[in-house]
């Protein structure tokens, strides 16, 4: 199985987790309304990571809750534990077996805190070390580069959003509408292909993003490096104004997510000043006048701002997979890594 398969599945695999994960999901959400819960500790590494980003603005706004990422280190290397006895303890990982992001979640369970497990494997060390596990349904990902369970991660991370704090239905309805909109951008790979090729020499750049999006930002920015080994610096595209925007000159690579949300103005901003910068832009958006700014650009579907990030990616991903291939590089198998990766 490819990496370009695994991109094409998005829509099934999340269509397949709408239908069927929502009884592990409402009962997740039981546990945590049950207990005082003060804040959301999460450990995770790498794609997973990004996910957890995307938690932190998602349930912060939508369900008052504060999202704390872990050092995993501090609980492995230096056994400087913090007190978690009033946190969700919550792991994100592909595997689940990477040791560190393991031993947070089981130092909150000696805490009593409760525990909570985002995986793609449910009989992992990270699933068993936790009371509730979510499994993301994904199905096998055999290419290094994760795709379908990253996107999987996050409709899971909106699934318990929702299930939370949702009174009046609206938002489990426009949960619906995800998979056709996976879908939809995949049917823009045709243009993203002839995008790619312009960039076949490209060695660095520049990835913006805000909001929700700074998630598909940092996403975007590592399969640009693991897969086509560009040098892809990703950033807020508020934190950029506070001394990174001294590296743009003419002709840089520029690449935005920038879909119609409460930061868009600022974001499209910043784009126009790129433009006036010479800057080579690639554009990610469901806004006209963000699309107009450059001949390289996606619409995205339109969706509430709060699901954006579960389809943004998707062209992210296609760009990337196309890029490595017009580089020659192998988009399966990226020199120096491994599918699972085990730190301490």
């Amino acid at each position: 199985m490819s990496v370009y398969t695994e991109i094409c599945e998005q829509p099934e695999v999340l269509a397949a987790l709408l239908r069927e994960q929502w009884p592990a999901v409402q009962e997740a959400a039981k546990a945590i309304r049950s207990r005082d819960i003060a804040y959301v500790f999460l450990s995770a590494r790498g794609t997973s990571a990004h996910a957890g980003f995307y938690a932190q603005y998602l349930w912060g706004m939508y369900n008052r809750l504060v999202v704390a990422s872990a050092s995993p280190s501090m609980f492995t290397r230096y056994q400087a534990a913090p007190d978690l006895s009033r946190a969700l303890v919550l792991g994100i990982s592909q595997s689940g077996e990477s040791p560190d992001i393991v031993e947070v979640v089981a130092e909150g369970a000696r805490q009593g805190a409760l525990t909570m497990a985002i995986t793609n494997a449910p009989g992992s060390p990270l699933a068993q070390a936790a009371d509730f596990t979510l499994d993301v349904r994904a199905g096998a990902e055999k290419a290094v580069a994760a795709t379908k369970s990253y996107t999987a991660q996050l409709l899971t991370i909106a699934m318990l959003s929702v299930a939370l704090d949702d009174p009046s239905g609206e938002r489990r309805a426009q949960l619906g509408r995800v998979p056709e909109a996976a879908a939809a951008v995949l049917a823009h790979e045709a243009v993203l292909q002839e995008i790619a090729a312009k960039f076949r020499h490209m060695e660095r750049c520049l990835i913006l993003g805000r909001g929700y999006n700074f998630a598909t930002t940092l996403e975007w920015g590592l399969k640009m490096k693991e897969m086509a080994y560009v040098a892809a610096d990703p950033y807020s595209s508020a934190e950029f104004q506070h001394g990174p925007a001294a590296l743009v000159t003419p002709g840089l690579p520029v690449f935005a997510t920038a879909p119609q949300d409460a930061v868009y103005e600022d974001v499209l901003g910043l784009l126009e000043r790129l433009v006036a910068q010479q800057a080579q832009l690639v554009v990610l958006s469901d806004d006209e006048r963000a699309l107009s700014l450059t001949q390289d650009s996606i619409r995205l579907p339109a969706l509430p701002s709060w699901l954006s990030p579960l389809t943004a990616i998707i062209p992210a991903q296609i760009f990337c997979y196309h890029l490595t291939v017009a580089k020659g590089n192998d988009p399966n198998m990226p020199r120096g890594l491994n599918k699972v990766t085990r730190t301490t």
